[in-house]
């Protein structure tokens, strides 16, 4: 794949249920601890309130869905990539273009999910902070990232 393959565009709401089952997919393999019936019971959220809310760009293959970022203001609420399209260079491709709109971009990350971890430094975003619990509670850590373009 060249960076001249993918495209990114908007999201559309015809996107919706393909971009909610590559954050499925993606989120089984990276987010095993949270457990699969938990994931289930979040994929509806995706669907209804956070694709929809959110400042959504979608990147495309063939002008098939393989990715996605979403933006909330220049936090970064989730970036997915389909697991067969991962190591392609299309996440990179997504934080490059949101970076270009905003100018800096920060996230919250599981310190578990190691991959996203080893990424983001990868790509230059620095730890702020960290805190024991995640959104809802639960005892999974998270660490606070920034990247200044």
């Amino acid at each position: 794949m060249k960076n001249q393959d993918v495209v990114i565009r908007p999201f559309e709401a015809a996107d919706t249920h393909k971009l909610s089952h590559i954050w499925l997919e993606a989120s089984l393999v990276v987010h095993p601890f949270i457990g699969e019936s938990r994931l289930m019971d979040q994929r509806a959220l995706i669907e209804e309130r956070y694709l929809p809310g959110a400042e959504t760009w979608v990147a495309t293959l063939s002008d098939q869905p393989a990715g996605f970022i979403s933006l909330l203001e220049t936090f970064i609420g989730g970036l997915f990539v389909s697991p067969e399209r991962q190591g392609m260079g299309i996440g990179r491709h997504l934080v490059a273009h949101a970076l270009s709109l905003k100018g800096e971009l920060s996230l919250e990350v599981y310190t578990r999910n190691l991959q996203a971890m080893d990424f983001y430094s990868a790509l230059g975003f620095q730890e702020l902070s960290r805190r024991p619990t995640d959104d809802e509670g639960y005892p999974f850590e998270n660490a606070r990232l920034r990247l200044i373009g």
